[in-house]
């Protein structure tokens, strides 16, 4: 089954996160309506119809991928970071007023008026509130097809993403970019959903051209910082974006640190003095703009170490521990700086606080895989992946 949708990826995708004319883009500044679509780029069509269907759901460690690691994590977060560019919910159906008896009323509304897209997409905000994914699916799909606008396709999407299936979630992603162009959030969400599946270079075009429409906006930035690992941040264009970031918004802590990641993991590549230097100097800045920036100092106190100075390195995990006392790495490297001036009983100290960290986030991270169940989809006309979907998981 998942060979079969991602055989159809290939010809789907071709093109996507690739530079368009500006002749060519609709002009799409906004959500607009299905009509407005059609006045402005000539009547595209979303419906082919979908390639996938949404069949059940089941416990996400049913399909296997369950391990905790730092890579499954950092998909995980990207997927939910995703969720919240979602626009706010319609005045009247903010959380706490999501209850059964509003399901009711929006449902005997649709008996009188079953193809009203904004009922449906109401319905589906609820009933994934309400904890009922698969009936959520269901009307997200709805409103997209009745009107396929920017914000049921996008979504749509972003459900998917949510419940771990980034396959249909890339095609109904690229349909959206195909139709809005000039829609940043499309372009970063269908970069998570790609990035999802191992594809790095065509995420990175993705996350690319998001930051060109505006490049004064932070949040494809700050998706690209993410996502930041050894292999990312040598791929051709990542540097340079993470410099303009930093360009244009010069008192952004967040801007000044993935600036100074980045260039400090292609300095230790190339045991680059003045590039390692750069790199402390954004660091020192990114945490003078948020004295709270635990990752600022955590990233000091490795670039510390990486030059042998442990007193200094120390310190500056001591920083990041105390500002972010739920995260494991700080311990792990104050374990290994104190080993190497030889405080063996503070070093075995910050070994054991690391394991016992590790254990509780890795256990908090599979309690939240838990809460939210995967999709399982199958092609049209085919049969779902075994496990057998479950209606109703407890």
């Amino acid at each position: 089954m998942l060979a079969g949708i991602m055989s159809a990826a290939p010809s789907l995708l071709q093109g996507q996160c690739q530079p368009i004319p500006d002749s060519t883009r609709a002009q799409v500044s906004a959500p607009q309506s299905s009509s407005t679509i059609k006045e402005t780029s000539g009547a595209p069509e979303f419906y082919d119809a979908p390639k996938f269907t949404v069949a059940g759901v089941t416990d996400p460690t049913n399909l296997g991928g369950h391990g905790s690691g730092a890579a499954q994590r950092n998909t995980e977060a990207l997927a939910k970071e995703t969720v919240l560019l979602k626009k706010d919910s319609p005045a009247g159906l903010q959380p706490g007023s999501l209850d059964a008896d509003t399901e009711k009323s929006l449902r005997a509304s649709l008996e009188h008026d079953p193809g009203n897209a904004a009922l449906h997409h109401s319905l589906a905000e609820i009933e994934e509130k309400l904890s009922n994914p698969l009936e959520a699916a269901r009307e997200y799909q709805r409103a997209a097809e009745l009107d396929p606008n920017e914000p049921n396709l996008f979504d749509w999407g972003a459900d998917l993403l949510l419940h771990h299936a980034p396959q249909p979630a890339m095609e109904v992603f690229a349909k959206g970019n195909r139709i809005f162009p000039r829609s940043s959030r499309m372009l970063i969400a269908l970069g998570v959903a790609l990035q999802a599946q191992g594809a790095n270079d065509r995420a990175l075009r993705c996350l690319f051209e998001a930051s060109d429409l505006n490049p004064s906006d932070p949040t494809p930035y700050l998706f690209l910082g993410k996502m930041q690992n050894v292999e990312i941040v040598h791929s051709p264009g990542y540097l340079e974006k993470m410099e303009r970031f930093a360009r244009l918004q010069p008192e952004n802590a967040l801007a000044n640190y993935y600036y100074a990641t980045t260039l400090g993991k292609r300095a230790n590549d190339n045991a680059d003095a003045p590039t390692s230097a750069q790199s402390e100097s954004l660091l020192n800045k990114a945490v003078r703009l948020d004295p709270r920036l635990g990752a600022g100092y955590l990233q000091l106190g490795i670039l510390h170490a990486s030059r042998g100075d442990f007193p200094k390195a120390i310190a500056s995990y001591q920083k990041a521990s105390d500002l972010n006392p739920e995260l494991e790495e700080p311990h792990y490297r104050l374990a290994d700086a104190y080993r190497r001036v030889g405080e063996k009983a503070k070093a075995e100290h910050e070994l054991g606080l690391y394991k016992e960290l590790s254990k509780k986030n890795s256990e908090q991270a599979e309690r939240e895989r838990h809460e939210i169940q995967q999709f399982v989809f199958a092609l049209r006309d085919q049969r779902p992946a075994t496990p057998a979907p479950q209606a109703e998981h407890q």
